[in-house]
């Protein structure tokens, strides 16, 4: 049984329901929550047939919300009085059960992947015409309006390719994500349907509020409101490009919420590190952290920053300081990261031609059965076919033979490698490179596995690395150049917090003066505004010094650390 900390105990033992958690990342939330849900029951504030709703952003969060329960309530007692759900799953419900209150089919098809994005892909809309399409639709449905609303809502925005998509879709009789969402508001617009959930779940908990829309947030308070823990960190709030709130969002709940409990002393990451993150605060909002036991990292841990001439020089550091790493620590995962795959693109081809063991997280990890099949598939295909092909998707599903594979986990799996095969066969990659790009297991193997792991910013949220490695701080890619608003230009600050808090022992950043294009046009770049916040706390500058910081350290002390780590 792990002991809690003093703010873990107090979020268990708090009565009043409604409770805002500011928690960081590498604070301990999520033990926090299952002591939350913990003491709620054993209070008695939540009695059977009623149970505890808790609401997660993904699986793995689900999962380890779960995991974490059992240690503190008995299995019948875990899976009897606590739901555990994402968004999704909990409007799907709720429209299965209750969509006839507003004279809708509660048999419409339930979406179990993206149908928008597949629409686009079929019509061959392209990347631009794609987004649009996606972002009017997302901001469109967000709203609680009926189909007709909707119609007229896309027909006043006047993109022809939303308002086709959105007629097939009513032909279809299905959802998508977005009108899940939609729809179960709709539905708890309903006093009599609300009035039976907040039966059901007299205690809400959410994880992560920072990601929340304003639309989640009314479906929360329908069911929950004045009885909700809100539990996250502005600073990690870096999803408004899907229509989350962040700033709107704490407002929101501080008005609701009587109860504010602060986390400020992380388990997971060196003093070091925690410097860098401290230091963006003023731009992310977020919290001034200390670490919870200094002396436990070697050295305080490491804070680096290097310029590079050109992305080549760049990408041999990451490689050379990975290699470096994993000869003394080979347990240990470094993350190398940027802002977005683009601009990472050096790294890969650099680690794609060594020895070490690497994993690009853009490609999928396929089960054995789906990376046979895929392998098979790419030897054999006929590149003049493949240069004939009206619609690659289609072709691929064709020679594939996808529609005669009747175990419907395999036929996903493989409908999913298909479509990143015809994504990336479009953009130019040849059906051999994409073969060596297959890589056989499951996610929870890759957030486990030692090595270099190549990533983007986004991808990264909510995992950890021993050691991180962010490329391309640059102006025009982190802050990305489209951003042009305070609010914006706040986000890019929060992306590169949550890239930088990734990391448990140390991390660097790193800028080139000159980057390439996509046709190997060399670009001048300014390092990023962002990197002035850095200025009094980065110990080491360069690869020599940050090479020698490394030379320098107790490997043998370092890992004996690790292994007395306590957990978070």
């Amino acid at each position: 049984m792990i002991t809690p900390t003093a703010k873990q105990a107090e979020i268990r033992d708090e009565q009043e329901l409604g409770l805002l958690v500011i928690a960081p990342a590498g604070c301990g939330k999520t033990e926090a929550l299952a002591l939350r849900a913990a003491g709620l029951l054993q209070r008695g504030q939540v009695r059977r047939p009623s149970r505890i709703l808790v609401t997660t952003f993904s699986n793995r969060a689900r999962d380890n919300i779960r995991e974490r329960l059992q240690q503190h309530l008995t299995g019948a007692a875990a899976r009897d009085s606590v739901t555990i759900s994402n968004f999704h799953g909990l409007a799907a419900r709720i429209v299965r059960a209750h969509a006839s209150v507003i004279g809708m089919d509660p048999g419409m098809t339930i979406p179990d992947s993206d149908w928008v994005t597949a629409q686009c892909r079929e019509r061959r809309l392209g990347y631009a015409r794609a987004g649009n399409v996606q972002d009017i639709l997302r901001v469109v449905k967000q709203e609680p309006l009926d189909d007709a609303a909707v119609r007229d809502a896309l027909a006043a925005a006047g993109n022809r390719d939303a308002i086709e998509i959105e007629a097939q879709r009513i032909t279809e009789h299905r959802l998508t994500y977005d009108d899940l969402l939609r729809v179960c508001e709709l539905i708890l617009q309903n006093e009599d349907v609300a009035d039976l959930y907040r039966c059901l779940f007299p205690c809400v908990i959410v994880d992560e509020f920072q990601d929340l829309t304003p639309q989640q947030l009314r479906v929360i308070r329908r069911i929950g409101e004045g009885r909700t823990t809100f539990a996250g960190d502005i600073a990690q709030g870096i999803y408004g490009f899907t229509g989350a709130a962040p700033e709107e969002v704490l407002a929101e709940i501080e008005q609701e919420v009587s109860r504010r409990v602060v986390f400020a002393d992380s388990h997971r990451s060196s003093p070091a590190v925690l410097e860098m993150v401290n230091a963006l605060a003023p731009f992310t909002g977020g919290q001034q952290l200390r670490s919870a036991d200094p002396a436990r990292w070697p050295a305080g841990g490491l804070a680096g920053l290097a310029a590079f001439p050109d992305t080549a020089a760049e990408a041999a550091f990451a490689l050379e300081f990975a290699a470096t790493v994993l000869q003394s620590a080979p347990h240990h995962r470094i993350g190398v990261i940027a802002r977005t795959a683009n601009r990472r693109r050096f790294a890969d081809a650099a680690f794609a031609k060594s020895d070490l063991n690497w994993h690009r997280w853009d490609d999928p990890l396929l089960d054995t059965d789906t990376a046979k099949a895929m392998r098979a598939l790419l030897t054999t295909l006929s590149p003049a076919e493949l240069s004939i092909a009206p619609d690659m998707l289609r072709y691929l599903h064709h020679v594939s033979r996808l529609e005669s594979v009747t175990d419907p986990d395999l036929k996903k799996s493989l409908a999913d490698a298909l479509a990143w095969a015809s994504d990336l066969l479009q953009e130019g990659a040849s059906p051999g490179e994409l073969r060596a790009r297959i890589k056989t297991g499951d996610d929870s193997t890759l957030l486990t596995t030692p090595g270099a792991h190549l990533l983007s910013g986004h991808a990264g949220k909510g995992q950890q690395f021993d050691w991180v490695v962010i490329l391309g701080a640059e102006e025009g890619c982190i802050p990305d150049f489209r951003a042009k608003t305070e609010p914006q230009k706040a986000e890019e600050a929060r992306v590169l917090s949550v890239m930088i808090s990734r990391a448990r022992h140390g991390v660097t950043l790193t800028h080139a003066a000159a980057v390439e294009d996509s046709n190997g046009r060399p670009w001048a770049k300014e390092p990023s505004s962002f990197q002035d916040a850095f200025t009094d706390i980065i110990s080491c500058r360069g690869r020599q010094d940050i090479q020698r910081w490394l030379d320098a350290t107790d490997w043998d002390l370092l890992i004996k650390a690790d292994s007395s780590a306590p957990t978070p």
